[in-house]
């Protein structure tokens, strides 16, 4: 008996995966999965654009707004979690629709996962506190020091990965490199998985993205956002940092309008949606790009070479 369907389906926030993702779990009977780092949060269905509750009733959703805002939720965890999943998947025989716009997830489920133990909350606060004080060339040449090698392979601009170098070597005194060679199995074989990455055309792409943002705020997202402040979580956070998150806040707090506020969660998403394209173009080249007029069509022809 052959293995259950796997589809990954990435792109853009505002490229139309979750209604592709659900067309399909009702074609093939499958489970759509979360590939989100946003979505798994409880707090935040609006801001974050999860499935509705109707959405969900159609056809079982695995993965989402399962974690409380105050966590600080991980590739690695989720990675976890996902491997349950596909048990549950493989001993029903339902295909496994995972779909977000989260690279890390992507990369660790077809690539594996260095195995590096959780890094202590105060080296984390602290090295990032000095990221924010200091800036990143003063942590590239920290990093320089503790670990040359890791430091050599880094644009000395990289904000994300110098930080969790220094975060690593810190916390476990050795380099993240030694950590990627005792690196956790992939959880999906990338050559048996369907994979597109979903393309709009950039003009159209923009335009939903500010449709999009219109419509959350009309369906409650600054009620959503005001209970979340109300928590008096670490702005540090995951979930305190989702798109349009900070500025509501400050919209909330008195120091910007409701307008300027919409406008600039708005223009932080256009230009999120350029490096998450950048990133999968580079990190990800095996993901078939393809305009979401195609994409059904795409997949379909996918898993049928798949299945010779």
């Amino acid at each position: 008996m052959s293995e259950p369907d796997i589809i990954l389906i990435a792109g853009p926030t505002a490229s139309g995966k979750s209604a592709l993702a659900l067309e399909l779990a009702q074609r093939r009977d499958g489970v759509i999965v979360n590939a989100d780092s946003m979505q798994v949060y409880c707090d935040l269905r609006i801001i974050t654009a999860r499935p509705s509750v109707e959405e969900e009733r159609r056809v079982p959703h695995r993965l989402y707004g399962h974690v409380d805002a105050a966590e600080n939720f991980s590739v690695g965890r989720w990675c976890e979690e996902v491997a349950a999943v596909l048990v549950e998947t493989r001993r029903t025989a339902r295909p496994a629709i995972l779909v977000g716009g989260t690279g890390l997830y992507f990369n660790a489920l077809t690539r594996g996962l260095a195995a590096v133990p959780p890094i202590p909350a105060n080296i984390r606060e602290e090295v990032r506190a000095r990221l924010q004080r200091d800036g990143v060339t003063a942590l590239h040449a920290e990093l320089k020091w503790h670990d040359p090698a890791a430091a050599a392979r880094l644009m000395p601009g990289d904000r994300a990965r110098i930080t969790r170098a220094l975060e690593v070597v810190l916390a476990t005194g050795r380099s993240l490199l030694d950590w990627h060679d005792e690196n956790k199995p992939a959880g999906v074989d990338s050559a048996r998985a369907a994979k597109i990455f979903l393309a709009p055309d950039r003009d159209e792409l923009m335009r939903r993205i500010d449709a999009r943002f219109d419509a959350m705020m009309a369906a409650g997202a600054l009620e959503e956002v005001r209970a979340l402040a109300a928590r008096n979580l670490a702005p540090n956070l995951p979930a305190m940092k989702a798109h349009g998150v900070p500025w509501l806040i400050r919209h909330l707090n008195g120091e910007i309008t409701g307008e300027q506020a919409v406008e600039e969660a708005k223009r932080d998403t256009r230009h999120y949606t350029k490096r998450q394209a950048t990133w999968f173009r580079n990190q990800l080249p095996d993901f078939t790009w393809v305009e979401p007029a195609g994409a059904l069509a795409e997949i379909e022809g996918q898993l049928r070479a798949l299945a010779r």
